[in-house]
C-alpha cells in the first residue's frame, strides 16, 4: 500500500553531492524504492561505491565526478542528465561544507566559496532542473539540504550560516512561485549527524580532542545536547528525502524539516548533567564545571 502511495517507481532523480556518506545514504535510499539516479560528486571512489551499490538493486545509475563550486561542472552534470534520461522527477541538492574560522580573519576567496557551496550552487541547481522537470507535465519534488546553523548565531560558520539561511529562504520562496508548476521545493535541515564532512569542519585542535575521547565520553555529550539521547544517521535523513521526494508528501512544500533527534526543539535548553534541562549549568554541573 506504500508502495502504491509512494509512487517513485520508474522516477528519476538527480542528487548533487550523493557519492559519499549522507548524499549516498540518500542516493540508495532512493533507489531501494525503485528510483533510477544520476548523481554528482567530488570523490570518484565514492561514486563508483555508490553506483555498485545501486545497480545491485537493479537500478540504473549514471555518475558524474565534478565540483557544485564550478558552475561548468553544473551546467555539464545536468547536460548529461539531459541526454541519459527523458525525464527528471527528483532533485536532492546534498552538497555543501564548511572549514571552523572566524570571520575577521577569512579571506573574500574563502567567503565567496563558502557561498558558491552551500547557496550559489543550489541556484543554479533549480533553475536548470525545472527545465527539464517540464519536459513532462508530471511535476517533481526539489529538496535541498540547509543546517541548523541557518537558524541560530553559529559563531565561526557565520558565512557559511548566512549562506545556508539564503538556502533555506530560496527554497521557501520557490516553493510558492514553482507552486502552479506542480513542483514541489523543502527543505531537510540536520544538526550534527555523523559524516566525514561534519568530523572535519571544526577546527584541528577540536578534531583531535574528539579524536582522542573514548566513544563512552562523546555518547555522554550527545546526551547534554540532543534531546533524543543521539544524533540522527545519515539513514534518517535519506528516509526524510524518500519522504518528501513521494506523493505521500504531495501537499508538502515550503516546509523545513529539522532531522535532528529535538536539538532545534529545545533551542538551546542543554540536558547538562545532574541539573536537566536548562540554557545554563545549574547545582551539580555548575559545581562541576566552575567551583571544583
Amino acid at each position: 500500500m506504500l508502495d502504491k502511495k509512494a509512487n517513485l517507481k520508474g522516477k528519476v532523480a538527480a542528487l548533487l553531492g550523493g557519492g559519499g556518506g549522507i548524499g549516498a545514504a540518500c542516493t540508495i535510499g532512493l533507489a531501494e524504492n525503485g528510483v533510477d539516479v544520476i548523481v554528482l560528486d567530488t570523490d570518484g571512489d565514492a561514486l563508483e561505491q555508490t553506483r555498485a551499490a545501486v545497480e545491485a538493486m537493479g537500478r540504473r545509475c549514471v555518475t558524474f565526478k565534478g565540483d557544485v563550486v564550478s558552475k561548468q561542472d553544473v551546467a555539464d552534470f545536468y547536460d548529461l542528465a539531459a541526454r541519459e534520461f527523458d525525464r527528471l522527477d527528483i532533485v536532492v541538492n546534498v552538497a555543501g561544507g564548511v572549514k571552523q574560522r572566524d570571520f575577521l580573519t577569512s579571506t573574500e576567496e574563502e567567503d565567496e566559496a563558502d557561498i558558491r557551496r552551500n547557496f550559489g550552487y543550489v541556484i543554479q541547481s533549480i533553475r536548470t532542473a525545472v527545465k527539464l522537470i517540464e519536459r513532462h507535465d508530471r511535476g517533481g519534488s526539489i529538496i535541498n539540504f540547509t543546517t541548523i546553523e541557518a537558524y541560530r548565531g553559529a559563531a565561526g560558520f557565520s558565512v557559511y550560516a548566512a549562506a545556508k539561511s539564503a538556502n533555506a529562504n530560496l527554497g521557501r520562496a520557490l516553493a510558492v512561485e514553482l507552486a502552479t508548476r506542480n513542483i514541489r521545493i523543502n527543505e531537510i535541515t540536520p544538526d550534527n549527524t555523523p559524516s566525514n564532512g561534519n568530523a572535519t569542519a571544526l577546527r584541528p585542535e577540536l578534531i583531535e580532542t574528539f579524536a582522542k575521547a573514548p566513544p563512552e565520553a562523546l555518547a555522554k555529550a550527545m546526551a547534554v545536547q540532543i534531546p533524543r539521547g543521539q544524533p540522527a544517521t545519515p539513514a534518517d535523513l535519506a528516509d526524510t528525502v524518500v519522504f518528501l521526494a513521494s506523493d505521500l508528501s504531495r501537499s508538502i512544500t515550503g516546509v523545513h524539516i529539522h532531522v535532528d533527534g529535538g536539538t532545534s526543539a529545545a533551542g538551546g535548553f542543554l540536558n547538562w548533567p545532574g541539573a536537566g534541562y536548562c540554557p545554563a549549568p545549574l547545582g551539580e554541573a555548575f559545581e562541576r564545571m566552575f567551583l571544583r
